[in-house]
């Protein structure tokens, strides 16, 4: 990623630099939607989490992946109780400010540069709705075949997503509708970070219903066996290989 569509990560940094406040970002989905968002919550402490992010946290084992890691608030805690804990994400800031905040593992990569060479895990941890790295259902089910190949026997995915279809939302139902016209899924959304001057690039990222998740499991070697529910739209769903 270039410097200068390191929106996200320019928005973390200049977030740590001020202890927290004041950081806005702005994500904007490709039909012109926009929604702004305080940078703050990716540095929020455990006992500000909520339950079900609580909860997730103590189904972790073993050696952990971090995918995504954003300013490291998940690998920091697990790092902290013991674990072997790596952080990846494909912003070079976002790295930066894991390491000032004492992360001891980061690698510069993208999920889909994932690969064995970085040994083996009996976790993989998809927590802030980073399931929507997944980007579609093709690649969600490809990725899924892949993480054979990163994890031990009886290895864990912990991710999490929201429905999208818990919405009465006129703008939210209108996108789901576009979305079918154009043959993608009605949780797909295309979007992008802006922060300041920097322009991240346009990326797709993925909402599933529970219905879906089982749906795009099949064939995948993994299985649904919990979810961690919220008061909303939002979960966590806890994969387990068979």
């Amino acid at each position: 990623m270039k410097g200068n569509q390191d929106a996200m990560g320019q928005a973390l940094y200049h977030c740590f630099q001020a202890g927290g406040d004041g950081v806005y970002s702005v994500i904007e989905r490709e039909d012109g939607l926009v929604d702004v968002e305080a940078t703050k919550v990716y540095f929020t402490q455990f006992h500000e989490w909520r339950p079900h992010e609580q909860e997730a946290m103590a189904l972790v084992q073993g050696r952990v992946l971090d995918i995504g890691c954003g300013a490291g608030r998940h690998s920091l805690y697990l790092q902290e109780h013991g674990f072997d804990v790596l952080g990846i994400d494909p912003s070079p800031l976002a790295l930066e400010v894991c390491r000032l905040r004492g992360l001891n593992q980061t690698a510069l990569m993208s999920i889909t540069q994932l690969s064995s060479g970085l040994g083996r895990f009996d976790t993989l941890l998809m927590m802030g709705n980073n399931f929507g790295l997944f980007a579609s259902l093709r690649r969600a089910r490809w990725l899924l075949k892949r993480f054979h190949g990163l994890t031990s026997p009886n290895a864990r995915i912990i991710a999490q997503t929201l429905d999208p279809y818990q919405t009465a939302l006129p703008e939210h139902l209108q996108y789901h509708e576009y979305n079918r016209r154009r043959g993608r899924e009605g949780g797909q959304v295309r979007i992008r970070v802006r922060y300041r001057q920097y322009i991240g690039p346009w990326f797709d990222y993925l909402f599933v219903s529970k219905s879906e998740l089982q749906e795009l499991l099949q064939g995948t070697g993994w299985t649904a066996t919990r979810f961690l529910d919220s008061e909303g739209p939002v979960y966590i769903a806890v994969l387990e290989e068979h």
